[in-house]
């Protein structure tokens, strides 16, 4: 991953209103099965956390072949990109942008030579020293083709001469400021790291006896028959090769900082996060809004298909009746075929329909994730309206998004984020809602059964857990962002 721009991205009226994560990973090492094969599935089941591009490069011990192009994964590869990716090793990537222009240069697998073979990298996360690492790799000569901070990475390890992988890995993990959770691969070995606050997840399957997989989620291990047996620690350096697998505390742990994003919304809600089933934590979310932000409706609408975890458990917790209401279609998705302007002011009428004799005359409770710009909150409101809703009563499963982010989330710029500028009572007016209302922190919190000293809070809090850079240098990198971007 490792990107901050949206560029040139396709139209997406629904994920207006969300935070955009940056990427997800998969990486297998099984000799004597199809690899490239098991890898697409991977893929497909982690499609959520990235639609821009995707990328799959395999090995055989002796040399290492990429395949990457802008697209969903199917759109990508079909039987005959597939069988030429043979192999016993394999790394996967499917990307959305936060760092970096939407171009064919910044897909993965990112591929670098070094003095001890080829190495192929994928990336989930975003650094706060890429401008440094840049600095310095232009300074020493080497050109670089990307603009993500993901060929910083790659570029990092291969620089260290003389050094086997596992030590240029390990010592290169101590000089990257940030979240990144990364899998590289060599013609003989799968490495996988995560950074030493653990921001991004990254999960470690069994496939049979002797093979392993590791991927962003668990959802991913699920499709391709692997058994769950732990996530990358924090700090973490994985080696999996024809020993089997082993591993290394490259940099000491630091403060667990898991992105709470995971569990409100980013991660499938099949995937398990600490242990944890999202979908039904997510439905605990719902139980505490129902109990913090009580409301005299008929109907309760789980806005598709994130809200609606959430909204089942706001429904079993108020006793009013859970319905669907909103008919999502879901072949829209993320298209490179714009619409006209037209088509573009009718903005979420593209993925939602609603159900007029459902809606009509009803007072709705509509439960959703979070709000982050708040048009397409606007929008979905106006078309409750025009159906025929007597009230609209809006319901947040987590607290208002106040603070930008620099871990990997599109929300790098206070000015994108509603609640950095208005009240609730205001964001409310602005979206037309009767009511609209928040789950507290404390509420988020015991739905997650977790601490919250074990989650990255900052955009709802502003109390960074990885040390931001000072103002003059995030000033400069919100300008290189910008500069990015056009």
């Amino acid at each position: 991953m490792g990107d901050r721009a949206r560029t040139t991205e396709p139209h997406n009226s629904l994920a207006d209103d969300r935070p955009e994560e940056a990427c997800g990973v998969f990486g297998t090492y099984a000799p004597g099965q199809d690899v490239s094969r098991l890898t697409y599935f991977g893929l497909h089941a982690l499609q959520h956390r990235g639609q821009e591009s995707a990328g799959i490069a395999v090995a055989d011990g002796e040399s290492t072949v990429v395949f990457k192009d802008m697209g969903l994964v199917p759109q990508v590869f079909d039987e005959s990109k597939l069988a030429a990716l043979q192999g016993h090793i394999a790394v996967g990537h499917v990307r959305y942008s936060t760092t970096g222009s939407t171009r064919w240069e910044n897909a993965q697998p990112i591929l670098k030579v070094t003095d001890s073979g080829t190495l192929a990298l994928v990336h989930n996360g975003n650094l706060l020293n890429s401008k440094a690492l840049r600095d310095e790799v232009m300074t020493n000569g080497h050109r670089l083709r990307s603009t993500s901070d993901s060929e910083l990475i790659a570029e990092a390890v291969a620089a260290r001469k003389g050094e086997s992988i596992e030590s240029a890995v390990a010592a290169t993990m101590g000089r990257l400021h940030g979240a990144y959770s990364l899998l590289i691969m060599t013609e003989t070995q799968l490495i996988a790291v995560r950074d030493p606050y653990g921001v991004r997840p990254l999960s470690i399957g069994r496939l049979g006896d002797d093979d392993w997989v590791v991927a962003s989620e668990t959802c991913a291990l699920d499709i391709v028959g692997a058994e769950y047996e732990r996530d990358v620690r924090p700090g973490e350096l994985v080696i999996v090769d024809e020993n089997g697998l082993r591993s290394i505390q490259a940099v000491e742990p630091a403060k667990p900082s898991l992105c709470v994003f995971e569990f409100i919304y980013f991660a499938r809600p099949d995937s398990q996060v600490y242990g944890e089933t999202l979908y039904k934590a997510r439905m605990r979310m719902g139980m505490e809004l129902a109990k913090e932000a009580p409301v005299h409706a008929d109907l309760v609408i789980g806005l598709p298909d994130s809200g609606t975890p959430a909204a089942i458990g706001f429904a079993r917790e108020s006793g009013i009746p859970f319905g669907e209401a909103l008919i999502k279609n879901r072949y829209v998705g993320r298209t490179f075929i714009q619409p006209n302007q037209s088509l573009r002011e009718l903005g979420v009428r593209l993925k939602l329909n609603p159900l007029k004799e459902v809606i009509e005359g009803k007072r709705l409770v509509i439960v959703d994730d979070s709000i982050v710009r708040g048009n397409t909150s606007r929008q979905i409101v106006g078309l409750l309206k025009e159906a025929g809703a007597a009230e609209i009563h809006i319901r947040i499963s987590s607290p208002p998004v106040r603070w930008p982010c620099f871990y990997g989330i599109d929300t790098d710029n206070e000015a994108q984020l509603i609640a950095a500028q208005q009240s609730v009572e205001e964001i409310g007016d602005f979206i037309g809602a009767d009511s609209l209302q928040y789950l507290s922190f404390d509420g988020l919190v015991r739905a997650t059964g977790r601490e919250r000293g074990d989650f990255c809070l900052a955009c709802f809090d502003g109390n960074y857990p990885i040390p931001l850079l000072d103002e003059q240098q995030m000033g400069k990198l919100a300008l290189e962002r910008e500069v990015v971007k056009k």
